[in-house]
């Protein structure tokens, strides 16, 4: 059963930089599309980025351009590197799959989630 990591989270200041990595243990994860998703206090969990298997990347508008999604088949991680932080981007992130039926197939649990890493942007 692969366990997802999260890990690299803190606190920085407005325009700070932080790189998150996500470990999936026990697994080759490669030939899934991997996502990052972050859910702020009192919010929604939601997406923000995805990697398919060949390293191809989607970004939502409010983390494009400052956000950068990658991914290391070799050693089942995936990292988000980012940049120029906002305050509102505070939030708990979680990285996943894209869809319950790969989250069954990757982890064996229709509904997991890892721990998630928070990252705090407070001058």
């Amino acid at each position: 059963q692969v366990q997802l990591v999260e890990s690299g989270g803190g606190l920085v200041q407005p325009g700070g930089s932080l790189t998150l990595s996500c470990a999936a243990s026990g697994s080759d994860f490669s030939r899934y599309t991997m996502a990052w998703y972050r859910q702020a206090p009192g919010k929604q969990r939601g997406l923000i980025a995805t990697i398919t298997g060949g390293g191809r990347t989607i970004y939502t508008d409010s983390v494009k351009g400052r956000f950068t999604i990658s991914r290391d088949n070799a050693k089942n991680t995936i990292y988000l590197q980012m940049s120029s932080l906002k305050p509102e981007d505070t939030a708990v992130y979680y990285c996943n799959t894209l869809s319950g039926g790969e989250r069954l197939q990757l982890t064996g649990k229709y509904d997991y989630w890892g721990q998630g890493t928070q990252v705090t942007v407070s001058s």
